[in-house]
């Protein structure tokens, strides 16, 4: 197969990449305009394979899209591509709905397009895959409720409610004009690569550097955690063997309060890092409860029972193997991170479309 990969310079996009690369014979082509959360360091594995291309081309354009699809001829898109992080949206919510509306219903006629122009049997095979999110759901208010395929949709954040459009539009497109689309939704990831203003890496590093280390409110909010590698595997799992027209929700089966999962990356760095920054006895200590975000949802948890039921896909992480890899992948690769600290890693995204 042909795959293109929306938002593959990110960090679920790239952890896509390197799996399909890595562990399959796919040819991938790589769409990512390189906003601040793209960076072509995450591929670096990867980059030197001939079934390996990189186009900086924005979902929002459609004559470069156009251009995309007629040149590399794809058999199917997974679409990443999207502005992700809450925070960012309540302070700019612009980006949000240019990104993940905008962009997403331009990238939904380009395919439309070219899909309408193959012949029957590359029809057939053709396949458009939605990557959203569990937050489309909402917050869940019993301890004991899962989000399911068919929970309703109640957005609580810009960002949510930009990404439940674009779910909307997805399914809108296979409906009216039988695009061959699949939806899936998943929960909170982490792992090798990830952005360090998300929760994890930013506790790793600031926990390193003896920084306070930030928890909304009293860090009682629930996630379900999936380890960045087993949502790769079941991305590829449902764009090659998803029913079309389908929704799969995608969970790690680790349910934790943000608190524990801070409390946790302490104790792992008391045992791996036991020298400390000068003054610091214990990486607890530098817990600091914060103002607590607006609208922020208490508790996500996915039932991924379809997906595991139909396509026999599971997580092959715990929480307890998960984080232990993360912390040592980051602390085994302190110039990736560094670099995206200090910005230089932005250095590298001019002239390299292939």
């Amino acid at each position: 197969m042909k795959i293109f990969v929306t938002g593959g310079a990110g960090f679920i996009g790239s952890a896509v990449v390197r799996h399909i690369i890595q562990d399959t014979t796919d040819e991938v082509i790589v769409v990512d305009s390189l906003t601040y959360a793209g960076n072509l360091e995450s591929l670096a594995p990867v980059a030197n394979s001939e079934r390996y291309h990189f186009a900086q081309v924005s979902i929002c354009d459609r004559n470069e899209l156009d251009a995309l699809f007629t040149r590399y001829q794809p058999d199917a898109v997974m679409h990443l591509a999207a502005e992700s992080h809450v925070d960012r949206s309540i302070d700019g919510p612009a980006a949000f709905i240019e990104t993940n509306i905008t962009g997403t219903y331009t990238l939904l006629e380009a395919a439309r397009s070219y899909w309408n122009n193959l012949n029957a049997a590359a029809k057939q095979r053709f396949r458009f895959h939605h990557i959203s999110t569990d937050e489309v759901y909402g917050d869940l208010e019993g301890t004991n409720d899962l989000f399911t395929e068919t929970t309703p949709y109640a957005p609580s954040s810009p960002y949510s409610a930009s990404k439940a459009a674009s779910d909307h539009l997805v399914r809108a497109w296979q409906r009216t004009y039988g695009l061959p689309t699949l939806v899936t939704n998943c929960s909170n990831n982490y792992g090798p690569y990830h952005f360090p203003e998300k929760l994890i890496p930013l506790i790793i590093l600031n926990a390193l550097a003896g920084k306070p280390l930030p928890v909304y409110g009293d860090g009682s909010q629930i996630r379900d955690w999936l380890y960045v590698e087993d949502h790769a595997r079941a991305l590829y799992t449902v764009v090659t063997r998803g029913e079309v027209g389908e929704t799969y929700n995608i969970g790690g089966h680790n349910e934790r309060k943000n608190i524990d999962v801070v409390t946790t990356i302490c104790a792992l760095l008391e045992e791996l890092v036991p020298e400390k920054p000068a003054g610091i006895s214990h990486y607890r200590d530098l817990i600091t409860c914060v103002k607590d975000r607006p609208g922020h949802d208490l508790r996500y948890a996915i039932d991924a029972a379809k997906i595991d039921r139909e396509l026999g896909w599971h997580p092959q992480e715990t929480f307890e193997s998960g984080i232990r890899k993360t912390v040592q992948w980051y602390l085994n690769n302190e110039i990736w991170w560094k670099r995206v600290l200090d910005g230089s890693y932005a250095m590298e995204r001019l002239g390299l479309s292939d």
